[in-house]
């Protein structure tokens, strides 16, 4: 079964890129990958010292030494060698668009970027690439140990676009053999006070109100036997509360989606996703968009 069979990985020509590599690696056949596209973007393709002291044999253009040294990682790491794969380095200032481009241009159903917790780096680029790119994005954890889930928590909202979302996870766990975990997150409106109940009483109705808009949406997919957690959010950060749920579940990846009210924003992620994407740098986290959805909008994001 092909998921996806085209996938771009994001080097940064650190040690990440052999972490990254190896931690793919255990994808692809799920993924039911054809081609792999292995790209870097820098303001400079200058080669560094500490680089050339590694790969002293380095005497071609810019591009061309980059090349040589991504090809060089990738092989190191055993890449198997039924899965067709294309390098290609490029120059500019705006990495995030370069990246954005390409993932169109090769027209991709994946991008998988790393995210670092130890090694220098902000991470600026892969959270780009996960709120704008135009395809399904993977973050894979530096320092998560490499290896297929058994959990996989799928935060919803209980929305008529989530539905694909959660048709998705249901269906990469029913391949893995996993377990899915719906997590919500609910809150007390302000005023409840006006009502003439306590806090705790408030929450308790907003959770029984969840748990059955939970019972209407997971009646329409193939396991409405399954449990929703429930999360009370008393003004904290949603992203480190879904984090923390997850650590506490044992879960071992996030799915989510884009925010799906109208086709037109099928492409960008709504507040919720961003937190966590922010938020989260233990756990790999796939966030799912429907490529025939996002195109349209992200070709006319290149023409303003």
């Amino acid at each position: 079964m092909k998921i996806f069979s085209k996938v771009m990985i994001g080097l940064d020509l650190t040690e990440m890129d052999e972490i990254l590599i190896e931690k793919t690696i255990v994808f692809l056949k799920f993924w039911g990958v054809e081609k792999c596209y292995f790209v870097h973007v820098a303001k400079s393709l200058a080669i560094p010292d500490e680089i050339l002291k590694e790969y002293p044999d380095l005497l071609a253009a810019g591009d061309e030494s980059v090349e040589a040294i991504m090809m060089n990682k990738i092989k190191d790491k055993a890449f198997p060698d039924t899965i067709e794969v294309e390098v290609f380095a490029e120059e500019g200032d705006h990495p995030l668009d370069t990246v954005l481009r390409w993932a169109k241009i090769k027209d991709v159903d994946l991008i998988v970027m790393g995210r670092k917790e130890t090694l220098e780096g902000s991470g600026s680029l892969a959270n780009g690439v996960a709120k704008k790119a135009p395809c399904s994005v993977m973050l894979l954890q530096e320092k998560r140990p490499a290896g297929l889930p058994k959990k996989i928590m799928v935060p919803t909202d209980f929305s008529n676009h989530n539905h694909m979302i959660y048709d998705f996870g249901e269906r990469i766990a029913e391949q893995l053999q996993a377990k899915l975990v719906p997590v919500h997150v609910y809150q007390v409106p302000h005023g409840y006070s006006k009502t003439g109940k306590s806090f705790e009483e408030f929450a308790e109705i907003m959770k029984e109100n969840a748990r059955k808009d939970f019972q209407t949406f997971v009646a329409k997919h193939n396991h409405p036997e399954l449990t929703c957690e429930f999360i009370l959010d008393e003004g904290g950060d949603i992203g480190e509360l879904l984090v923390k749920e997850a650590l506490k579940l044992d879960v071992d990846m996030f799915i989510m989606g884009s925010r799906g009210r109208t086709k037109s924003a099928a492409i960008l992620l709504g507040s919720t996703a961003e937190k966590l994407i922010k938020s989260n740098n233990v756990l790999p986290m796939l966030i799912f968009k429907k490529k025939g959805e996002t195109m349209g909008f992200f070709d006319a994001l290149f023409r303003i």
